[in-house]
């Protein structure tokens, strides 16, 4: 792996419970960051979306560092049924902690968004200065719109207040802590628990969303854990980067590698009546690379990773459905 350093003085990690900021917090105990550096907060102690539940958090603990993961998030089917939900919470979120952090002091504020951000039909690979320059995918613009207004808010406090904010926006992530809730989950997860049930079944065949056409990149979260850790320690950060691989594969091949992993051996069935979402995302990764990082972690090997931790959660009763 890329070699990282501890980040310096103490480090919130919002979202911690999420399969990013588990990551993130897994990689910073293993750097050996003191229990007393290392701020965590559940929804039951501190709701994000709350301004004044925020403000006294900030007042109280005072992080030097920020590594902000927390968001509502899902799929297809779960943006396009719950748009309201998805803008007005991460817009919340975003607005309540960016402003807060930099009232409280804090140093050091990294914000985690989204490939989706970019336009539907943006240039491929997605630089970053694609930005707003066309109009968003429809089954995700709610959650786009939030993330897009976090990072805004990030560089306009950088350029303002001369604060150190600064954004990242990972491209679709997999790995341990993953959402395998049977509707709401993400391509990854999602495939995985179907073609798990299919072999645990004897099913003939698996039903998959869509043409099987779109092309989606894949990165490991231990990967992006130790992007963001690399970020936080860089002098002088690019407002917003691109954390990705920069390789793309279609749904179907997708399909079909996680039928070979899993051991599924009937039919996978496409269902076109499902929506495909973006026709084609793939990162233009030119920028974080030349600040010293690329990810380790081939497609492959992450997969049978995955559905390594996925077997042992679902043995454990400690599958994250949600």
């Amino acid at each position: 792996m890329n070699a990282v350093k501890l980040p310096k003085g103490r480090v919130y990690v919002a979202g911690h419970r999420g399969m990013v900021g588990g990551a993130v917090v897994r990689l910073l105990q293993e750097l050996g960051i003191a229990d007393s550096d290392l701020l965590t907060r559940d929804r039951s102690e501190l709701n994000l979306t709350r301004q004044s539940e925020v403000e006294r958090f900030y007042a109280e603990e005072r992080p030097d560092v920020v590594i902000f993961a927390a968001a509502k998030v899902g799929g297809i089917h779960a943006n396009d049924t719950y748009p309201a939900e998805f803008i007005y919470d991460n817009l919340m979120m975003a607005a309540n902690s960016i402003d807060a952090a930099y009232r409280n002091g804090t140093r050091r504020f990294l914000f985690l968004g989204s490939t989706c951000i970019y336009p539907r039909m943006a240039p491929q690979p997605m630089p970053e200065d694609c930005l707003l320059t066309g109009p968003l995918e429809s089954t995700n613009e709610a959650y786009a719109l939030a993330k897009i207004s976090g990072l805004k808010l990030c560089q306009h406090y950088r350029t303002q207040y001369g604060a150190l904010f600064h954004s990242a926006m990972p491209t679709n992530l997999y790995g341990p802590g993953d959402n395998y809730h049977p509707s709401n989950s993400h391509v990854m997860p999602a495939m995985i628990r179907r073609f798990d049930e299919a072999v645990r079944t004897n099913a003939e065949e698996v039903v998959i969303w869509g043409t099987g056409t779109p092309r989606r990149e894949f990165l490991h979260v231990n990967d992006l854990a130790q992007g963001l850790v690399h970020l936080v320690n860089l002098d002088d950060p690019p407002n917003l980067v691109n954390v990705g691989t920069g390789t793309d594969i279609s749904i179907r091949e997708l399909a079909e590698l996680i039928a070979k992993v899993t051991g599924f051996t009937g039919k996978i069935v496409q269902d076109p009546s499902k929506p495909d979402g973006t026709p084609v995302k793939r990162t233009n990764t030119d920028l974080i690379q030349s600040t010293g990082w690329s990810p380790k972690i081939d497609l492959e090997t992450g997969i049978k990773r995955t559905y390594e931790d996925y077997l042992q959660a679902t043995e454990s009763g400690c599958l994250r459905e949600v």
